[in-house]
């Protein structure tokens, strides 16, 4: 897991973890904040190529940008808590840099008022 440094979002990052019982490496990395996409591009460039999928914890419009730059596809916008995953055709995190990927899903939490029942979303109003 790769996450910026601010507070905000090394909280995001620490409960998302904790929800999906992650256990492996958390870094924190101040060059995730206010930078270029094309930093955070390179920085995952750099990670072993033993990580099989590296989480991004971070901040718009850059998280978006390399979205954008690592797939033929277009992302107007992650909306804050957006969520979404990319799957690349490669050995090394070292190709990245003539790879581009397929976006495999984009989940954000307008979409879940529209599919959630109505029970349910009262019985969460509630509390």
């Amino acid at each position: 897991m790769i996450s910026s440094c601010s507070l905000r979002t090394q909280e995001t990052a620490d409960k998302l973890a904790d929800k999906l019982e992650f256990e492996g490496p958390r870094y924190y990395l101040s060059e995730l904040y206010l930078t270029p996409p094309e930093t955070l591009r390179d920085i995952l460039m750099m990670q072993e190529k033993h990580f099989e999928s590296i989480l991004v914890v971070g901040h718009n419009p850059q998280v978006t940008e390399v979205v954008n730059m690592l797939t033929e596809e277009h992302v107007s916008k992650i909306p804050t808590v957006g969520v979404i995953a990319i799957n690349f055709d490669i050995d090394e995190w070292s190709e990245l840099i003539e790879a581009k990927g397929e976006i495999d899903f984009f989940i954000y939490p307008k979409q879940f008022k529209y599919y959630m029942p109505k029970q349910i979303r009262a019985t969460l109003a509630l509390n």
